[in-house]
């Protein structure tokens, strides 16, 4: 038997549902005992990798991971009960919304740095201010629900230009190839790991941060273990930053510990 094209379409949406309802139950709690299995979302970034990885050492627990590009769309799935815990990202002045269901709270705050070529004009500088940017192709990541890249536009236009994006992606080797060739600078997390060709540099007077969060449905999986998730994902942060020089090197010309 052969489905026509509008049955095909109805077994591919057929098909999501199923395994919505599969997301769905396999956190449910069994009569009487714990959840099966513990469901983590978040933004694929170092502070994710190292909880997960702080997660996947502690005995008994069982860990599925899901990962968006949108924090909002995370905290959605938290608010319908289809993940019990995440790491999450905003923006001073783009502050996610607090959710009854949902706990909250921040576990680290960097300012965004810029990604460019290593034989960019200002690359030998130790910071840079945006202005000297004004003239470059950025490649920017979509908009996230959050407000990001709206914070960045809105900067750069206090800073006196308007950025010329003429490319969005969110795939980092491909963000990463752009800006080694020269053809794009990019704005990057503190934690971005910079590779051959490409050098990372703060911004002047630090006119950009992001806040990271860890987020947790108050009848999930992990709600028991909510400061212990927090404590791990802020001793992930903190490792994360440590690991790049970078992001160390302007601490230490400000005077300032690793993880402030």
């Amino acid at each position: 038997m052969t489905p026509t094209p509008f049955g095909q379409f109805v077994l591919t949406r057929a098909r999501s549902a199923v395994n919505t309802v599969d997301e769905l139950t396999a956190g449910a709690l069994p009569y009487g005992g714990q959840a099966r299995v513990a469901r983590m979302g978040g933004y694929a970034n170092p502070l994710l990798s190292g909880l997960l990885q702080r997660l996947f050492d502690v005995p008994g627990v069982s860990i599925t991971v899901h990962t968006e590009h949108s924090p909002r769309l995370l905290l959605d799935l938290l608010a319908s009960r289809r993940l019990d815990a995440a790491t999450l990202i905003d923006y001073p002045g783009h502050e996610l919304p607090v959710l009854p269901s949902v706990g909250m709270r921040p576990v680290g705050m960097e300012p965004v740095f810029v990604a460019m070529a290593e034989n960019h004009p200002v690359a030998v500088k130790e910071e840079v201010s945006l202005a000297e940017l004004a003239g470059d192709d950025w490649v920017l990541s979509p908009p996230d629900g959050v407000g990001w890249p709206e914070c960045f536009v809105t900067t750069c236009s206090d800073a006196g230009f308007s950025p010329r994006v003429p490319h969005i992606m969110v795939e980092p080797q491909m963000i990463g190839d752009l800006v080694a060739r020269g053809h794009a600078i990019s704005p990057c997390q503190a934690t971005f790991q910079a590779s051959a060709g490409i050098v990372v540099r703060p911004l002047v007077g630090t006119p950009l941060w992001i806040r990271h969060l860890v987020a947790w449905r108050r009848d999930g999986a992990l709600a028991h273990r909510a400061e212990e998730l927090v404590l791990l994902a802020a001793d992930a942060h903190r490792e994360s930053l440590a690991d790049r020089p970078h992001y160390t090197a302007r601490q230490a010309r400000r005077g300032e510990p690793a993880g402030s």
